[in-house]
């Protein structure tokens, strides 16, 4: 990301880009920070836009040897292409001789690094990877958006409040605008003031949902899953991801009885701090057996789902009741 904004300040701009990862908000940042220092002053003339599976690779070139309109770049953006995916080599033989005045900027989700059309842009121009950014960073920007509006927040309210958007900056954003306006008499957010306006993920209910399974708590084990149905969550999806926690947390417990502290879990996991600190403490609440068997039984109700021995909604039931009781 540094790459790129020194390239905007040095005035300096590669002839090639190209954004992916998980970040949607950071990608969707720097993707119009590229364009507006590309085009200055609202050019449309010189701008072509792509979007989508299906792209005419040749009208694409075609554009690109399109000398700019009374401008000095020609800018074109490419969106979820897919071309890093499926080959695309009559793209990856032309990127080498693009034509001066023309920048090419690809945004993607995901990319296959050993294609040629990877290699032939890391070559020619700038690859930028935006990935979920960890909880030191997160955090510096919620302050900083704070202190713009002139507001603070408590050490447990900034805990809570991450713990309930996770890592998604674009979620994060939107929570906070809530926050910021709900809090606007005062200085200062409190944790009362996170619970009260920020939602809980669904992933934040499941989490919610396995805790009160080791707690034996079946009648809020149940709620938490009627309530998800409520909002017209399927329950196959509510069972991958009852699925995922469980492995989750067996992956955790496996590596702290391996001698892994929290940091190193989390590198190995990919988790943000705080998500890691939550899981290890949820973890401490079954075995490694219990947790392998948790799998095990998960996999199997979704096969019986799958064959036709037991409806959807029963198969998450059981599985509540089973560990619950």
């Amino acid at each position: 990301m540094k790459s790129v904004t020194e390239d905007i300040k040095n005035n300096s701009l590669k002839q090639v880009y190209l954004f992916y990862g998980e970040e949607v908000y950071l990608k969707q940042q720097y993707k119009k920070k590229l364009r507006d220092a590309v085009l200055p002053d609202g050019d449309t003339m010189n701008l072509s836009v792509y979007s989508g599976k299906g792209i005419d690779v040749n009208e694409v070139i075609a554009q690109a040897e399109t000398m700019p309109f009374f401008a000095e770049h020609r800018l074109i953006l490419l969106e979820d292409s897919g071309f890093f995916k499926n080959a695309s080599p009559q793209l990856a033989e032309y990127i080498p001789v693009i034509p001066e005045g023309t920048i090419l900027l690809f945004v993607e989700n995901e990319v296959d690094k050993r294609g040629k059309l990877y290699k032939a842009v890391k070559a020619k121009g700038r690859v930028v990877e935006f990935t979920s950014q960890d909880e030191k960073t997160l955090t510096r920007w919620i302050l900083g958006i704070l202190n713009q509006e002139n507001k603070q927040i408590t050490r447990s309210a900034m805990t809570l409040f991450l713990e309930r958007t996770g890592t998604d900056m674009e979620r994060i954003r939107q929570e906070l605008e809530k926050l910021i306006c709900y809090c606007m008499e005062r200085d200062t957010i409190n944790e009362e003031d996170v619970q009260m306006i920020c939602c809980g993920q669904t992933e934040n209910k499941i989490f919610e949902m396995i805790n009160a399974m080791a707690e034996k708590k079946q009648k809020r084990a149940m709620e938490l899953y009627y309530d998800l149905l409520a909002l017209k969550e399927p329950p196959m999806r509510i069972l991958y991801l009852i699925t995922r926690q469980f492995n989750l947390l067996m992956q955790v417990k496996e590596l702290r009885q391996s001698g892994y502290d929290g940091k190193a879990i989390g590198e190995r996991l990919k988790m943000a701090g705080f998500i890691v600190r939550n899981y290890i403490r949820q973890a401490e609440c079954f075995t490694l057996d219990g947790l392998r068997q948790a799998v095990r039984d998960c996999v199997e109700m979704e096969e019986a789902v799958k064959t036709g021995r037991m409806n959807d909604v029963m198969s998450v039931e059981f599985l509540l009741v089973k560990y619950s009781r």
